[in-house]
């Protein structure tokens, strides 16, 4: 179980999530389907390069980013998306590609689409490629405290 660190965050805040076990998924929508979950719902991190600094956007998994719109929503003259081998030293607890949305747990910014469900839950990556944690949007917005940004196709 790679993410220790979110458990105890999460019950050291009193926060509610259920933990969805399925089979090894890889994309945005294999996850989705492999835990039942739709795709607006499923929130998935796509790591960033905003001037130089590493930030995550957060948004549903059905939705792309528009790295100009991500840009100016953050008031930075350069945007790219981060390289595998340029983010995975970052999270030693969670398998690559698997991180949850919770840059606060490693000292980044996160922005959060304005997209996602907000009087609804999300379900995102639990720090592996067969778990997933489903919680109430509210929660996950007074937790991280996201940027929330219009960065969506």
């Amino acid at each position: 179980m790679p993410i220790e660190k979110l458990k105890q965050f999460l019950d050291q805040e009193r926060v509610k999530y259920l933990s969805i076990a399925h089979s090894p998924a890889f994309t945005a929508q294999e996850i989705a389907a492999a835990a039942h979950v739709p795709g607006n719902e499923l929130a998935k991190t796509v790591v960033v390069h905003l001037d130089g600094k590493i930030a995550m956007a957060v948004l549903p998994a059905n939705l792309k980013i528009i790295l100009d719109d991500l840009r100016e929503a953050a008031g930075v003259e350069q945007a790219r998306f981060a390289t595998e081998d340029e983010f995975k030293r970052l999270f030693p607890d969670c398998e690559t590609g698997a991180m949850p949305p919770f840059g606060n747990l490693y000292g980044m910014d996160v922005y959060a689409a304005t997209s996602l469900p907000r009087d609804h839950e999300i379900a995102f990556n639990a720090g592996s490629h067969t778990e997933l944690f489903k919680m109430a949007y509210g929660d996950f917005a007074r937790l991280v405290k996201p940027k929330v940004a219009s960065f969506t196709t």
